[in-house]
């Protein structure tokens, strides 16, 4: 049996410079982002007597089970669109993560299928560097979903803290970045208990309004680098309100409003934002080291996370 398991990520600034379509129109996109301790996980097999072995069925567990004879009957689009591009034989993979991950925000669709990659690779005895199963994540991923962004599986196979740049027309560049400005500063996450259709809303920024984010993404890596909390927690502030003009639909909900509204007026909440394209999934919020979350006045759970250096792995049992 194969086990492999993948990142999800969050993301501090540039969010929707790195859709495609963005990055043909304007040359570049940039984002910062980091993988966070909160995983997906894979595992891929082939019976001896079984469904695999003998059946010769695909048989796939998520939020439901499937049984195939043909790789092309499989509902779920990522282990479909995976199995056939690596011409995948009958086997049986169950998928799973740490949160509930439909309509997140932290890139849950691209984290499974980074950790599926990997899976597929190792059992088939195929040698590629993670940021080379990222690359033909992204190719793969496009096939059911054109508008993901390249910070999605980047962000969450690399692993750490990351600059990622990405140039027309599809060269993307990696900078670590030094993450003790995280020693004074806790993150959190709220799930609004609102899943949304990334899609929908990716279709609908105003790429003009987006453009004003990439400034934000020097500014913020500046302040990373001299550990500066204050501009740090500014530049957050400035890219949430920039990411609410961009897109009409980014908190178009009113229980979303609603904790938005919550979070900008309590003061021990530095600054936070919604994870993803909006409109649903999880709020990251910032607060000093050791601040009890309790204090909130909403009536939902907050997660304490952190950054996860190591990105997708996967061994054989």
């Amino acid at each position: 049996m194969i086990i492999s398991s993948c990142p999800l990520r969050v993301s501090f600034a540039g969010g929707s410079t790195d859709l495609q379509s963005f990055i043909d129109k304007n040359g570049h996109g940039s984002v910062i982002n980091c993988a966070i301790n909160l995983r997906t996980y894979i595992t891929l097999h082939q019976d001896v007597l079984g469904f695999s072995s003998r059946l010769h069925k695909y048989i796939v567990n998520y939020t439901t089970r499937e049984e195939e004879k043909n790789i092309c009957d499989i509902k779920n689009n990522l282990v479909r669109e995976c199995f056939r591009h690596f011409k995948t034989s009958p086997c049986t993979s169950s998928l799973t993560s740490d949160v509930f991950s439909s309509g997140s925000g932290l890139a849950s669709s691209s984290s499974y299928l980074v950790g599926l990659i990997k899976a597929v690779c190792k059992h088939q005895k195929i040698k590629k560097t993670n940021f080379d199963i990222c690359s033909e994540s992204i190719l793969i991923e496009r096939k059911f979903n054109p508008l993901v962004g390249y910070q999605d599986p980047f962000g969450c196979g690399i692993g750490g803290l990351n600059r990622i740049d990405i140039e027309k027309p599809n060269v993307v560049k990696i900078e670590p970045l030094n993450s003790n400005i995280f020693h004074n500063l806790d993150m959190h996450l709220i799930h609004t208990k609102v899943s949304r259709k990334s899609t929908r809303l990716l279709g609908k920024i105003n790429e003009r309004k987006s453009k004003k984010l990439l400034s934000l993404v020097d500014e913020i890596e500046k302040a990373i680098e001299q550990s500066d909390i204050k501009s740090f927690v500014d530049i957050v502030n400035e890219g949430w309100k920039k990411k609410k003009e961009s897109n009409p639909l980014t908190i178009n909900n009113t229980a979303v409003s609603g904790i938005d509204k919550v979070l900008s007026e309590e003061k021990d909440v530095l600054c936070h934002k919604l994870c993803g394209a909006g409109n649903g999934g999880f709020f990251l919020l910032f607060t000093k080291t050791g601040y009890d979350t309790s204090k909130i006045r909403l009536n939902r759970m907050v997660i304490p996370i952190s950054i996860s250096k190591k990105g997708v792995g996967c061994y054989e049992v």
